[in-house]
């Protein structure tokens, strides 16, 4: 451990969370959401409901990260349950509001927007220039080591090298297919894969890197130099208080204008452990965690929903996080 910890560089994990469930921020996103009958659909309302995962996804890192200086949680004036009056006990925990990353672009919040949110996580005061992006879904599953993340200070970046959606013939003649139809097409959505191919195309790569949901490593100045250059960019981004096709990721960003500068390590192992879907038997769902855990390959693990996971499912879930973080 003391090579990890004995670095000459600071490393911050930051982690955006909000709480749908609490009235206050229910009742602001009324006043901005177009189509209020979109508060109950559960596809809407999993973007931001919660089941308290933050607290696993926090003191995994604690555990298996402990080179990591500051984790920055990013809220909109809200606090996690497990720092309520608890707060001394997570010295390395801070709190940063939406009013923080936006000061100088106030007419942009509210905002109910990850998308929007994680554009301007590199505003974070204080935040070291070498920081790791989670989601609140997202959880160390053992020790990691710093070059893990990073190698002599350059990012290691986890994707593989895909073809654009609009350079695959199947995919072009079943969108054609859907437009025919009178459905909406995916050009019309944000979608995940997409975020990620909007910025390629901007930055002119032939082929874009896809990523999936593993923690990020990102240079901040990589992102504030590109904002420097193109201030437009950080506006098109922050401009939709909710999700909206054009938008791209910021990891993606970053993970791009790394890549044409030849300052990463591109690594085509994801290391990860995905769960998404919670309709399967429970023995399914613990065949699947132990298969996790035993593969000391697999360092992160991310379970996406955990909102819509049923009860008995969720309990078990939660048991064996709190057994193995």
């Amino acid at each position: 451990m003391k090579q990890n910890i004995n670095v000459d560089f600071d490393i911050d994990a930051v982690i955006a969370w909000v709480d749908g469930n609490d009235e206050a921020h229910l009742n602001k996103m009324t006043n901005y959401v177009e189509d209020t009958s979109k508060l109950d659909n559960q596809l809407f309302r999993t973007r931001f409901d919660q089941v308290n995962e933050i607290e696993f996804s926090v003191k995994s890192i604690l555990k298996y990260a402990p080179f990591v200086r500051t984790i920055f949680i990013i809220t909109d004036g809200q606090t996690p349950l497990f720092l309520r009056n608890n707060s001394e006990k997570y010295p390395k925990v801070k709190i940063v509001d939406h009013t923080e990353i936006f000061k100088g672009f106030e007419s942009y919040i509210p905002t109910f927007n990850s998308v929007s949110i994680e554009t301007m996580l590199y505003r974070i005061p204080n935040l070291a220039e070498h920081f790791i992006y989670f989601n609140d879904d997202v959880f160390l599953m053992r020790e990691i080591k710093i070059n893990d993340f990073f190698s002599l200070g350059f990012p290691v970046i986890r994707g593989e090298f895909k073809s654009f959606d609009g350079d695959i013939w199947y995919k072009v003649i079943h969108q054609k297919v859907v437009k025919w139809l009178g459905k909406t097409t995916k050009d019309k959505k944000y979608g995940y894969k997409k975020a990620q191919q909007n910025i390629a195309v901007i930055l002119g790569f032939q082929k874009y890197l896809r990523l999936d949901h593993t923690p990020g490593a990102i240079r901040k100045s990589t992102v504030n130099n590109y904002f420097e250059e193109h201030p437009e960019m950080i506006i098109h981004n922050i401009k939709h208080r909710f999700r909206e096709p054009s938008q791209y990721m910021i990891q993606s960003l970053a993970n791009h204008l790394e890549i044409q500068n030849k300052t990463c390590v591109v690594k085509d192992d994801y290391q990860l452990g995905y769960l998404q879907s919670y309709k399967k038997p429970l023995l399914w769902y613990k065949l699947k965690l132990t298969y996790f855990e035993k593969d000391t390959n697999k360092l992160f693990l991310c379970l996406q929903s955990l909102d819509q996971c049923p009860k008995h499912k969720l309990n078990y879930i939660l048991n064996w996080l709190k057994k193995h973080i």
